[in-house]
């Protein structure tokens, strides 16, 4: 599977932030050519990660029309890391609610070593990844399989998972904003999200940086309804004080790296 470089990580990044990308621009930016540069913009539009305009490229106004396919190419090294650190946070013999995700899937390849593991999921891919992990007892959800990622969304899912109670829930989202404000684009996945949420003791939150980039326009839930953030780098001010109020641990993967809720900021200064 093709997985972007670290300039096409960082074109898409600079995209997020501006909304479009020129070719003269990045070329200065990372010392490389304008072929060099027109190559990057045609390998990411060719996936769908960005459309091609006149002298560059723009970002759409949301990230739903992104295939599931090429959203696992989007900060994959992060994705890793974070999925190997938050299987760490997952105790064996324990019992395991995990939603749809790239980065959520990477928690399920982590687990493989585990033992005493009993797993539920909703994400049809997790399921995949999972199904000959010897020390993993797999509960699959039933419901309406959305074709575009192979989640089980719908009435029937959050019925379904609603039998449950169980020690951990490990969820993604697609957009995070800056209030604490955790979104997604499908109503239906967006129901059986909360479903997990509510019928978890601790549940870990798996995202990269970039989901502070997207917006997304249905409500999930305020952070505050997590217990533990995985990310890979250190989140903004006003978003890590929100976590330190409410008492949200935040663990930076590589490393594992425990920011204890601490603000950088305290509050109230």
């Amino acid at each position: 599977m093709d997985v972007l470089s670290p300039r096409q990580n960082e074109i898409l990044a600079l995209a997020g932030r501006n909304g479009r990308v020129a070719v003269d621009d990045l070329s200065v930016t990372f010392a490389v050519s304008p072929q060099t540069i027109r190559k990057d913009l045609t390998f990411l539009c060719e996936r769908q990660l960005l459309q091609r305009v006149h002298g560059g490229a723009i970002v759409g106004s949301c990230m739903e029309n992104v295939s599931y396919e090429a959203r696992r190419l989007l900060a994959a090294a992060a994705k890793g890391a974070i999925g190997q650190c938050g299987a760490e946070l997952i105790p064996d013999n324990s019992s395991l609610l995990i939603n749809i995700g790239t980065t959520t899937e990477q928690v399920a390849h982590s687990l493989k070593d585990h033992r005493g593991l009993l797993v539920i999921s909703n994400n049809v891919n997790a399921v995949g990844i999972m199904k000959d992990f010897m020390g993993v007892e797999l509960i699959i959800a039933g419901g309406q399989v959305r074709r575009s990622d192979g989640g089980i969304v719908g009435g029937a899912a959050v019925d379904f998972i609603n039998q449950f109670k169980v020690d951990y829930a490990v969820i993604g989202v697609s957009a995070i904003d800056e209030d604490g404000s955790l979104l997604d684009y499908d109503l239906r996945e967006v129901r059986v999200a909360k479903a997990i949420i509510e019928n978890a003791r601790h549940v870990i939150l798996v995202a990269d940086a970039m989901k502070f980039k997207r917006n997304a326009p249905i409500r999930i839930c305020h952070v505050s309804k997590i217990d533990t953030i995985v990310m890979d780098k250190v989140p903004c001010d006003t978003f890590r004080d929100i976590c330190y109020e409410h008492g949200v641990r935040i663990v930076i993967a590589g490393g594992c790296t425990d920011l204890s809720c601490q603000p950088k900021i305290e509050l109230g200064e």
